[in-house]
């Protein structure tokens, strides 16, 4: 009897722990409940916001043109959220109901004439259906593009600027044009555009990243310079710390970097693949002469690869620390990377 007790005692805290951590991690992720909601509710909508995370923070397509969508007076949430998945504008209706629910936005749309883009997230679109000012639209940089892929995006930005225009006034600029989500009028212009870019990356150019950066031996330039190609190595973010170790013992050593993103950047635009990074790369891409290449070249580069995220940043100001000189993809298709202290066993760790 008193083991069932003491059974009954554990289900209950671990009832009581998932009733308490789960609406925690959706307020983390997603901000506050609505205070409409009872607690039944919110622990009922927190859970299912995790559940449908990935169609809430995914976009339904990064690369997607704008389009005009139109909301009328006493349209449901649930009719609204149907017309916005079948124009592809986002991935699950039922995912953006639940979060509308959750926060409280859905008794707060206002009817009237939008322009969405399906790169913006679930939480972006249902920010701008609480205001029609439709002077102002959302642009977002994503983090490793260079500029080039800035400019390719504001045709269907709803920015009266062409990508041209950018890339002139942007071309001193590259590493420092910070990747996030802005809200800007539409008659923003490519210099204003830039200086708002650079101006969010000053915003974030703590006295800590700079002293992190200092500790490491780098200038600000030299750290956003290597910032930007781990951010192009590393797939998974929480890798980035030990990426950018591996390279600060290289320098450190002074070994090459030997950094497949630095090639691919000095090729340029690959017009069979229609992309800016070459992949795979054949041992006569690795034997191009360009500065960029730190196959060729020791040290870093002369200037970034491509525009950082404050997590790349912060790996380079913060690296871990290891004893890594070496790192490659796993073979298990998960997107991590081996690492190694030797070649040898660099060597050991490639795929049979």
């Amino acid at each position: 009897m008193r083991r069932f007790l003491i059974f009954l005692i554990i289900l209950a805290l671990l009832a009581l722990s998932v009733l308490i951590v789960v609406p925690a991690l959706a307020s983390q992720h997603y901000g506050p409940a609505s205070s409409a909601l009872s607690l039944r509710q919110r622990f009922s909508y927190a859970a299912r916001l995790l559940w449908y995370d990935i169609y809430i923070t995914q976009p339904a397509d990064v690369y997607g043109a704008d389009q005009d969508f139109s909301v009328s007076s006493g349209e449901s949430v649930y009719e609204i959220a149907s017309r916005l998945q079948s124009d592809g504008l986002i991935l699950n209706a039922r995912a953006f109901v639940v979060y509308l629910v959750y926060t409280g936005m859905d008794t707060s749309i206002l009817p009237g004439n939008y322009r969405f883009s399906p790169s913006l997230s679930v939480q972006s679109i249902a920010g701008m259906l609480q205001d029609t000012r439709a002077s102002q639209i959302m642009f977002t940089v994503l983090p490793g593009w260079r500029m080039e892929e800035i400019a390719a995006s504001l045709p269907t930005s709803g920015l009266p600027i062409t990508s041209d225009a950018f890339l002139a006034a942007a071309a001193a600029e590259e590493g420092f044009l910070f990747p996030d989500t802005y809200l800007l009028v539409r008659t923003t212009t490519a210099d204003e555009l830039v200086a708002i870019l650079t101006e969010r990356f000053d915003q974030h150019l703590s006295t800590d990243l700079e002293n992190g950066f200092e500790h490491q031996g780098l200038t600000v330039h030299e750290a956003v310079t290597l910032a930007s190609i781990v951010q192009r190595e590393a797939v998974v973010t929480e890798e980035q710390p030990l990426i950018a170790s591996v390279f600060l013992n290289r320098l450190a050593a002074g070994q090459k970097l030997e950094s497949d993103p630095t090639v691919q950047y000095a090729l340029g635009y690959d017009e069979v693949g229609q992309t800016w990074w070459t992949n795979p790369l054949s041992y006569a891409d690795l034997e191009f002469d360009s500065p960029y290449n730190t196959y060729l070249y020791s040290g870093l580069p002369p200037a970034p690869i491509s525009n950082p995220s404050l997590g790349a940043l912060q790996a380079v100001a913060f690296p871990a620390e290891t004893p890594y000189y070496y790192f490659r993809a796993r073979c298990d298709g998960t997107g991590l990377h081996a690492f190694a202290e030797t070649f040898d066993g660099h060597l050991q760790n490639a795929c049979d």
